[in-house]
């Protein structure tokens, strides 16, 4: 347990509840992508069966264990071809805002929810401190990680959705040299998880203002229903 609580970042009684909270988050996030590109007239990620709420179809093994360890990671991005669209910068910003947006949706309603069970009495009528405080407890992670996930994604790093949003905003003879540094990608992602100077102003920052977004938005609630 001792070894196992070392090489992972969370408290191993957060563990299942944050697989739960990653499944469901990284799941409606890839989903709206694929809903959104499809209805915009690009149909590759419903033809290649992307287009569904299935765990398994999104889940990236890699991107998970490093979320576990690293404190971030990414779920099978959808290929999503912006020549299908209409107006592909217009319709591409939308497609890449929809997995963010999710996430603070998700997060919203999350918190909603907590505050309304917890003003409601609900929790206190649960009758074995072990239930009750697993319901808290899930409903914690569930609305860290997808604030979380909502601010880290929109990070302007390719492969992330804030990259592509940048992407599709900038001038033409911008965007090419932009895609120049895809290929460094990954690189990028490894010095910002293992050089603790860029995790001071990365993951570190998009930590704590998802803990202040969530308390904030609990609070709101849970003053709304008292």
């Amino acid at each position: 347990m001792d070894f196992l609580q070392s090489i992972i970042r969370m408290p191993l009684d957060q563990l299942p509840f944050f697989l739960v909270s990653i499944l469901i988050a990284f799941t409606v996030h890839e989903f709206s992508h694929a809903y959104f590109a499809n209805r915009f007239g690009d149909p590759t990620a419903r033809l290649l069966g992307r287009m569904t709420l299935n765990p398994a179809v999104h889940f990236d093994f890699f991107g998970i264990v490093l979320l576990l360890i690293a404190g971030f990671g990414w779920a099978r991005p959808v290929p999503v071809n912006r020549d299908n669209f209409s107006r592909p910068r217009v319709m591409g910003i939308i497609v890449s805002a929809a997995g963010p947006v999710s996430n603070l949706l998700m997060a919203i309603l999350g918190c909603l929810i907590y505050a309304l069970l917890i003003a409601t009495g609900v929790f206190d009528a649960i009758p074995t401190g072990k239930a009750q405080e697993a319901g808290q407890l899930f409903f914690s992670v569930f609305t860290f990680w997808n604030f979380f996930l909502f601010l880290f994604n929109l990070i302007p790093l390719p492969p992330l959705d804030g990259y592509r949003i940048i992407e599709d905003l900038a001038p033409r003879p911008l965007r090419g040299r932009l895609q120049r540094i895809e290929q460094w990608a990954m690189f990028l992602f490894l010095l910002i998880v293992f050089i603790p100077a860029l995790q001071a102003y990365t993951i570190a920052p998009l930590s704590m203002w998802a803990y202040i977004m969530r308390s904030d938005t609990l609070n709101f609630f849970y003053q709304l229903f008292t």
